[in-house]
């Protein structure tokens, strides 16, 4: 029995160090004025007070989410520097996307000052703005490990989604002295009498990967008076820090990592016997003098799992471990352990053998184990106890206590298949408990119910349902014995494997006589004192790990049988302590582990995390947190051994490790060595863009609402991995010399330490001890050996630690790694100067002669190079002499390699170092030179990225020059250079988009994101200079035409000079990159600087829309708005409708015009485009083809109606805009319509003001038009039929609709004509759409209005038309015309949704497909009238530009249709899914004999189409605001429609064209025959933004 005295101690001492938070109570928190300030609070004031004199621009990490609020996987984990100085993390969103809907973004930083706390979250109220993009600014001031998300509003009503979680995980900051240089001015190590690295008294930020760690075990240090020594030792190698295993009281297996007392340290650490209190202080003396006086910083292993067996405060405490008691399942584990003793403890005088010299043994021993389990009988754990069934359901028959049976029926069933039934429906109580014997069964009352319900004509008979309940529990336990018999396999060969091991197996540590100290195998449970008396309360789980194990269950948890099976390989000196799911599950275990990690995080400076795979995640979230209260820039590393790199991402996030361990001893070939370098010590590629790439200039305003703005670099985050620290060797694995060879170890050491990561070592590598040391059983010393003979590796270490440390701290964070046979090189620069270090490692994997083997000369481009060393390691012996009191390594020879001269040679026409690795370069040797780039120009980046001159070059640039600097198809550039100039084509990549910038950027981005120097475009820089030379050469080419260019050419060509001068050809990638950058920045801010307020302040989706404006208006010789000289036009699509005849279509041009030119401000350029084709008209059209004016073809009867519509939006959006209709216009065709050549005397005699010309249109359709086509017949179109040249267009004067066409043309924008011969389709139009489509019906409205308005108000001379009506001539005014229209559209357009209704709208009931529709067609052709009830995406252009035409339920409901059936991701099907003729998939080149698929005669019958959307989401807007879900709420329908916008937005960003596509195939797939590129599929969203801004 222990004492009181004994028993209070732990609990004085645990006590003893205030907690800073309470884990088991809500107490009310300190007043605010009795709240010290916190880093937050110092992060707040810094950024509400004013800027100070010389301040730095503050730093901004962009991190952008997902249109659903959260990360994507990639950006799921950001890690960020230290807080030097306070920062901002910028959270932004795209404006209107679905998380923006009402949209809360949450976080647990404190963003308002004030303590971190987990569950404490600040609120950012996301703004409501549909035409900026949406950010929340965080200041960032302190360490540690943060969540958010983002909530907003759902579909459903009252529904709120909480969007996916982003982690992010700030650096601590961590100080250490400053160090003198390792080398001497001419490049000689220091040894530290000669002052290398001496310890200065400044110190210096130190990142993470600038941390050097070193593992001692203090028990071989000898007692703390010696320490110093160790100390200096660790110093003088360059280690930054040591790792110290746990320093606390240790239990009786003598294990650092069994800790007894975790309040005490372990007292025999000091010479003289000291009080605890003492201990702590003398501890933390000398740990102050490591930092200060040796530069060394200390970490310490952290032991939350478990406790050593012998912890006096368990016997107290039993409830923090897991016992049968509190964990019931356990119950048959402690039993089949206990048996296991039982078994142990009785071969003595047995015929049994007690000690293992054979698998025989082994086997007579499993045997009897087996035998004796059978006499625990443990199966009855499993099973229902047939008797007890028996006597229950008796009991309950007799007193009529009944549960009646509610489940399936089980009537006159079989026993078989009732058991089967009463196992599926949850009524046996407790299976799989495994808690207590016989504790499965089912309540009698229920087994009642349950019989009654099989036997109905017998359930007066007691007996004979109780026998029948017996069957059913006897067909009930089979299952439950064939559980335990596997269970039992399973354990058994669990220990037969386990004794092999440890009594047997040579590796294994050959226990000896089998006994009850000495068990068979570990005990798994700790009996403590008690356990006699109460063995369920003092049997406490011991500690252990699990092969393959999933880390996030506790396998000391139900429904785990772990202990049962013997699937743990235990830790017979550590209790598994049980923490339960909260502090008030176990309030004296949580109290103490947050005493005992809070009183370390004052100490120390870093924790690694014992077995963190196996701590539970909130055990350690919330044992760190309490730590970083104490010690907010407290440093985790941890080890995983989770299998998973996303498990390893998880703990990572919760718990904020900073650093995860990383062995290069685990890579077993040269080749995975150096992946692991590559992977984890890279830093970055030599040549890096990305930084110089992503990094842009701007204003923050005040984060807190009030303060200065300042200016801040923006830099975008793209999600991190997370930081490694790599250990050539840890304490827990064997030595080089067991794995690998001895040689190795100086070869390992070499690469580790130019990694650009933290690194960490063992004393026992350094001194290459020949084998891993136990750490329970070993009780020698260390030996000091310092930098003397003797030292093993420790002089190598010492330079190449103090190499690395100020690599790190001067930012050389590029680095190459090659390998090549058994030799790799790592060649790590500075990015700006270009100097740096080389190493050259000759790996010894295995053991071989002692050459260098072949190995190619080491080359490096441009480079200088000189020795600096070069080691090799001679073994004397490879066994260390045995000492009984110290701990020694292999007999060894550290050689001084000979100096390698460095031969400088021409290669290839450049200058080339060459190394030749010297004749005596063994296995193991490493050598290291310094280089540095011949005539490096650390000003070139700056100089490639002088942002401020390339904004004054391009901002003198118009729209058109920005046209040829940013864009240019390949057909448009040879035609504009006469064939000398086309796309550039990257070999093994293949052509770029454009000629000009955007060309580049669609390959840069990607490569500057993710530094892809493999791309093959870097290669093709690399290889030679031909894209510098292509870029200058096309843009002074072409000065003559664009004079203005010289400029831009000029800062292009002066940065390229630079970059072709002296720059090593590895570096072009790079500052092209910044160079070609820097010029698309601005040239593309030149651009957007041109346009309208809407698209400057606009989000970036409204300014890559915008942008396509430019993409499309420029200059080429074969296409004009004027047949006399090449004028700017805008292009159709990018690359098919760029050059010649296919460039400039009437109907695309007006279509695009409103949101390409009017929506951007470039009224010009719109007017411009108005005036040209006004000039054209002929017949009362103006042409389908421009083909420059001077060959116009007049075969579309939308084209009219879509100029008259454009002119409409000029007037009303341009300034002054009505001022356009009294321009005057040269007439291209005289009166007479006669066709004559553009430079006839006839052509422009005579001129028209554009008011003339509209009168004219509308004058010639109510007279009526037909024609022939001039040049009708095969040289004008030589798929069409004769029919079809002939062009008939009419009023209907009852109805007011303009008719026209005929089965064998197509006048509208669905004018696909069929070719193919085969399929007997040519000349027969895939979609004729003769007689009044709708969009045509909407557009006349619209015009009719528009003139009636200005007629009244008289700012139009004409009032009407002169049309025969009823056989007589009359004037018809635009408002009686418009009236006609209104009157007639929804009787003769609308399909009602109930037939019934038929008979009132004019429809003819068998035709229809779907109702609820508008028809496509009003009055198709005879034998094609079905075609009038096909449902395409034609009537929202109606709706948009006539909505008055429209019944508002009617036309909400036609649109609710048509976003169900017909809307696609990027357009909008041209044919209802439900109709016959629907094809999806548009191939022109398909030559099958399918009538409707044939050369691709399925054009518009099913492809989705980019251009329609616009329209559909503009009567969305405007139907669902005023009568639908928005009406009383707009912002549903704003939401709704930027959700709409999604796919559009992600295509536009990440296609290389730059814009959105003609159309797709089914559902978005990509269609090969679509333009890449079209006009009008970017303006008419730019249309929808433009309306939404008004709106909003």
């Amino acid at each position: 029995m222990v004492n009181d005295t004994k028993a209070k101690k732990p609990e004085m001492s645990f006590s003893r160090v205030q907690v800073n938070i309470n884990l088991d109570t809500d107490s009310d928190s300190e007043s605010e004025s009795n709240t010290p300030r916190t880093p937050a609070d110092e992060g707040r004031e810094f950024f509400l007070g004013q800027r100070s004199v010389g301040e730095h621009p503050i730093r901004v990490y962009e991190l952008r989410l997902d249109p659903d609020g959260g990360p994507n996987k990639q950006r799921s984990y950001t890690r960020l520097p230290p807080a030097y100085l306070p920062y901002i993390l910028r959270i932004s969103l795209d404006a209107g996307t679905p998380a923006s809907k009402n949209g809360v973004f949450r976080t647990n930083f404190p963003l308002d000052g004030g303590q971190f706390e987990r569950d404490m979250f600040a609120d950012r109220k996301l703004p409501v703005d549909f035409s900026k993009p949406i950010q929340v600014d965080l200041p960032i001031s302190h360490a540690g490990a943060f969540v958010f998300w983002v909530e907003y509003d759902g579909e459903l009503p009252d529904q709120r989604i909480k969007g996916r979680e982003g982690y992010f995980n700030v650096d601590p900051i961590i100080r250490v002295p400053a160090r003198s240089p390792i080398l001497s001015r001419d490049s000689k190590s220091l040894l530290p009498f000669e002052g290398g690295a001496k310890i200065l008294p400044e110190y210096v930020n130190l990142p993470l990967d600038g941390i050097a760690m070193l593992t001692v075990i203090s028990k071989w240090m000898g007692p703390i008076s010696q320490w110093r020594k160790h100390f200096q030792e660790a110093s003088e190698r360059g280690y930054t820090m040591l790792h110290w295993t746990p320093l606390q009281v240790r239990g009786a297996s003598d294990s650092p990592y069994s800790l007894k007392d975790q309040m005490n340290y372990d007292l025999r650490v000091f010479d003289t016997p000291v009080e605890p209190l003492v201990a702590t202080s003398r501890i933390e003396d000398t740990l102050r003098v490591a930092k200060e006086e040796y530069g060394l910083l200390s970490l310490t292993d952290v032991v939350l799992n478990h406790t050593a067996y012998d912890s006096e405060w368990l016997v107290h405490h039993p409830e923090a471990g897991y016992s049968p008691f509190n964990t019931p399942h356990l119950t048959p584990a402690l039993e089949l352990d206990d048996a296991i003793i039982e078994l142990s403890a009785s071969l003595q005088g047995n015929e049994i053998p007690a000690r293992v010299t054979s698998q025989k043994d082994i086997d007579t021993l499993m045997a009897a184990l087996e035998d004796h389990l059978k006499t625990k009988e443990l199966w009855q754990f499993y099973v229902l106890d047939v008797q007890e069934e028996t006597a229950a359901i008796l009991s309950a028959l007799s007193s009529n206590s009944i549960v009646p049976w509610n489940g399936e029926d089980i009537k006159d069933k079989s026993a078989r298949a009732i058991a089967d039934i009463v196992r599926s429906s949850g009524v046996i109580r407790s299976l799989g408990a495994l808690s207590s014997r016989y504790c499965v069964h089912v309540d009698g009352d229920v087994a009642a119910g349950i019989m009654k319900a099989a036997f109905e004509h017998d359930t007066n008979d007691d007996q004979m349902l109780a026998e029948c309940w017996q069957q059913v529990v006897g067909v009930l336990n089979v299952p439950l014995y064939a559980e335990w018999t596997e269970d039992t396999r399973i354990a058994l060969d669990s220990i037969r494997n386990r004794v092999k091991y440890l009594r047997l197996d040579s590796n294994g540590p050959k226990l000896g006589e089998i006994s009850k100290d000495s068990p068979l195998v570990e005990p798994y449970f700790t009996r403590l004192p008690g356990f006699e008396s109460n063995p369920s309360l003092y049997a406490v789980a011991n500690n252990g790990w699990i092969w393959n194990a999933n880390p996030l269950v506790n396998f000391a948890l139900p429904p785990s049988k772990a202990y049962l099976r013997r699937e743990v390989i235990a830790w017979a000196d550590c209790v598994k302590l049980r923490y339960g799911s909260g502090p008030s599950d176990n309030p004296q275990l949580w109290k103490q582990m947050a005493s005992y990690v809070t009183s370390l995080a004052k100490t120390f400076e870093g924790f690694r995390m014992d077995n963190c795979h196996s701590t539970p995640l909130h055990v350690g979230t919330a044992l760190l947190d309490a730590a970083r209260k104490v010690n907010p820039d407290l440093y985790i590393c941890a080890e995983l051994f989770t299998g998973s790199e996303e498990t390893d991402l998880l703990f990572v996030r919760k718990l904020g490790i900073n650093s995860l361990v990383r062995e290069a001893g685990n890579a077993w070939d040269p080749k995975e060595l150096s992946r692991i370098m590559y992977r984890y010590g890279l830093g970055k590629p030599i040549g890096s863009m990305d930084e110089a790439c992503t990094t842009s200039l701007q204003e923050l305003a005040p984060p807190f609402g009030t303060g200065p703005t300042r200016p801040c670099t923006v830099t975008r985050l793209l999600g991190s991995i997370p930081h490694a620290i790599v250990y050539d060797l840890t304490h827990d694995n064997e030595s080089y010399l067991d794995k690998f060879t001895a040689e190795h170890a100086l070869s390992v050491a070499g690469l580790v330490t130019f990694g650009y990561c933290a690194v960490a070592s063992v004393k026992g590598f350094d001194d290459l001890y020949p084998k891993l040391l136990n750490l329970v059983q070993e009780k020698r010393l260390y030996e000091i050996t310092g930098l003397d003979e003797g030292s093993g590796i420790g002089r190598a270490k010492r330079i190449l630690n103090g190499l690395r440390r100020e690599m790190i701290l001067g930012g050389y964070e590029e680095s190459h790694v090659f390998q090549d046979g058994d030799y790799i090189t790592i060649h790590r620069v500075h990015p700006q100067t270009q100097k740096g270090y080389l190493v050259v490692v000759h790996t010894a994997f295995t053991k071989r002669a002692k050459e260098r083997g072949w190995v190619k000369p080491i080359e490096l481009n441009r480079t200088r190079a000189k020795f600096i060393c070069g080691f090799a390691i001679d073994f004397l012996s490879y066994e260390a002499p045995r000492e009984t009191d110290t701990i020694r390594g292999l007999p060894s020879r550290l050689v001084d390699l000979a100096g390698v001269p460095v031969i400088q040679k021409s290669s290839s026409g450049s200058r080339v170092c060459s190394i030749v690795v010297p004749e005596f370069f063994p296995p193991g040797s490493i050598m290291i030179f310094e280089v540095e780039a011949e005539q490096a120009d650390p000003a070139l980046d700056t100089f490639c990225a002088d942002a401020d001159t390339a904004a004054a070059v391009f901002s003198t640039l118009n729209l058109v020059d920005l046209n040829v600097i940013l864009y240019r198809a390949d057909a448009e550039e040879r035609d504009a250079t006469d064939g000398e100039f086309g796309v550039y084509e990257v070999p093994g990549s293949g052509r770029l988009t454009y000629c000009g910038l955007e060309g580049w950027m669609g390959p840069l981005q990607a490569i500057m994101a993710t530094n892809d120097l493999g791309h093959p475009l870097c290669e093709n820089l690399r290889q030679g200079t031909w894209a510098l030379d292509y870029i200058i050469e096309r843009l002074f080419y072409q000065i003559d035409k664009f004079p203005d260019l010289v400029a831009p050419a000029q800062w292009l060509q002066e940065r390229f000079e630079r970059i072709k001068g002296n720059l090593p050809p590895y570096l072009r990638p790079k500052f092209f990159a910044i160079a070609i950058y820097t010029a698309y920045r601005a040239a593309r801010s030149a651009s957007l600087e041109q346009c309208s307020e809407f698209v400057i302040t606009g989000h970036e989706f409204t300014q890559n829309l915008a942008l396509c404006a430019v993409q499309m208006h420029g200059t080429v010789q074969s296409a004009s708005l004027d047949p006399s000289e090449a004028t700017p036009s805008l292009a159709a699509g990018l690359p098919h409708f760029s050059t010649g005849w296919a460039r400039c279509w009437g109907r695309d041009v007006f279509i695009s015009l409103r949101g390409l030119f009017l929506t951007t401000g470039n009224y010009e350029g719109a007017r411009r485009h108005i005036l040209a084709f006004a000039s054209t008209l002929k017949h009362g059209l103006i042409p389908n083809l421009l083909d420059s004016v001077r060959n116009p073809r007049y075969n579309s009867r939308d084209s009219p109606w879509w100029m008259l519509q454009n002119i409409q939006d000029y007037v009303n959006m341009a300034p002054n805009g009505i001022s356009i209709l009294s321009e005057t216009v040269r007439r291209r065709f005289p009166t007479d319509d006669s066709w004559v050549a553009w430079d006839d005397p006839r052509a422009y005699a005579y001129t028209s003001t554009l008011a003339e010309i509209i009168q004219e249109i509308l004058q010639r359709h109510s007279s009526g038009i037909s024609f022939r086509e001039h040049n009708a017949g095969p040289n004008l179109d030589m798929q069409m039929k004769d029919a079809g040249f002939n062009i008939d267009i009419y009023v209907d004067w009852e109805t007011g609709f303009i008719f026209g066409g005929n089965e064998y043309n197509c006048g509208t924008w669905m004018d696909k004509m069929g070719e193919s011969e085969k399929a007997g389709t040519k000349g027969v139009p895939g979609t004729p759409r003769d007689g009044a489509p709708v969009e045509i019906v909407g557009l006349v409205k619209s015009t009719l209005r528009w003139l009636d308005g200005l007629a009244r108000k008289g700012k139009f001379p004409f009032e009407g038309v002169i049309a025969s009506v009823d056989g007589s001539d009359k004037l018809v005014t635009y408002g009686e015309w418009n009236d006609l229209i209104q009157r007639s559209f929804e009787h003769h357009f609308y399909v009602p949704l109930d037939p019934m209704d038929d008979s009132k709208h004019a429809v003819d009931t068998k035709l229809v497909n779907r109702r609820g529709i508008y028809k496509d067609v009003y009055g198709s052709g005879p034998g094609r009238e079905w075609s009038d009830y096909q449902f395409r995406p034609n009537f929202p252009i109606a709706m948009t530009v006539a909505p008055e035409l429209f019944d508002e339920a009617h036309a909400l409901q036609a649109l609710q249709l048509a976003d169900q059936f017909l809307r696609g991701p990027l357009g909008m099907r041209t044919l209802d899914p439900s109709d016959m003729q629907y094809h999806p998939y548009y191939d022109n080149s398909n030559d099958s004999d399918d009538k409707a698929v044939a050369k691709g005669r399925n054009y518009h019958n099913g492809p989705e189409w980019g251009w329609p959307l616009g329209y559909f989401l503009r009567a969305y807007l405007h139907f669902d605001t005023r009568f639908g879900a928005g009406k009383n709420d707009p912002l549903q329908t704003l939401h709704y429609l930027h959700q709409t916008l999604l796919e559009p937005r992600h295509y536009i960003q990440s296609d290389p064209w730059a814009g959105l596509p003609e159309l797709t195939n089914e559902d978005g797939a990509y269609c090969k025959d679509s333009c890449n590129t079209q006009a009008w599929s970017a303006s008419t969203l730019l249309d929808v933004l433009e309306e939404v801004r008004k709106f909003s």
